[in-house]
């Protein structure tokens, strides 16, 4: 499966220049991309991490960390040759330089993922975080 499709509407999100950082109307502009609406894997697009600009996926359940779907999270990491961090939630990094690859929030009313979209395997771990994690 492909690296996520969305990157181009990402690029349309993001300060193009500094000097940009207070313009009023270039913000405005970029915001209109955002009426855009994009799925991946039938997921919703819903926005974008605030800190690392990853896009964010809605599933659609809402989800409880414990100790069986940790497991299972950590399947999943060894299935993509990863491991589980776990911080404030979890996050997938490769075994092979740590670079963050994905991460799961349980925090709000549903569970969202963010996924770094020049990952190869983006959509098929995004099918497959779905698919295994659901209650």
């Amino acid at each position: 499966m492909p690296k996520l499709t969305v990157g181009p509407w990402i690029a349309t999100q993001k300060l193009p220049s500094k000097a940009l950082a207070r313009d009023r109307q270039a913000f405005l502009e970029r915001a209109q991309h955002r009426l855009q609406v994009h799925e991946v894997a039938g997921l919703p697009l819903i926005g974008l991490g605030g800190s690392c600009g990853k896009p964010c996926f809605a599933l659609p359940y809402t989800l409880s960390w414990n100790d069986t779907n940790t497991r299972e999270l950590e399947q999943i990491g060894t299935e993509f040759e990863c491991f589980v961090e776990y911080g404030v939630y979890p996050h997938l990094k490769l075994l092979d330089g740590e670079q963050e690859v994905a991460a799961v929030q349980d925090w709000t009313t549903f569970a969202t993922v963010y996924l770094r979209p020049g990952y190869e395997r983006a959509e098929e771990l995004l099918i497959t975080l779905r698919d295994r994690l659901a209650p």
